[in-house]
């Protein structure tokens, strides 16, 4: 039914992953609120996932399409 394009949504993702292994965001922490004196900081974040976990995300949307019933 919808498994051919949930197979290619998987591989995109997959390909996408094994290309990117990560992504970093920043936030903002106050450090010191004293009245009208506010310090801020800059805090970095760094998501990371390991290229393996594209790579099956890869293989297994390539499994859907394969096994995908034809119409």
């Amino acid at each position: 039914m919808f498994s051919k394009p949930f197979g290619i949504i998987l591989i995109a993702l997959g390909v996408v992953m094994m290309i990117y292994t990560g992504f970093t965001y920043v936030t903002t922490e106050k450090v010191v609120d004293f009245g009208a004196l506010q310090i801020n900081k800059d805090k970095n974040h760094f998501v990371h996932w390991p290229p393996i976990a594209g790579a099956i995300l890869l293989v297994a949307g390539i499994a859907i399409v394969v096994t995908a019933k034809k119409k």
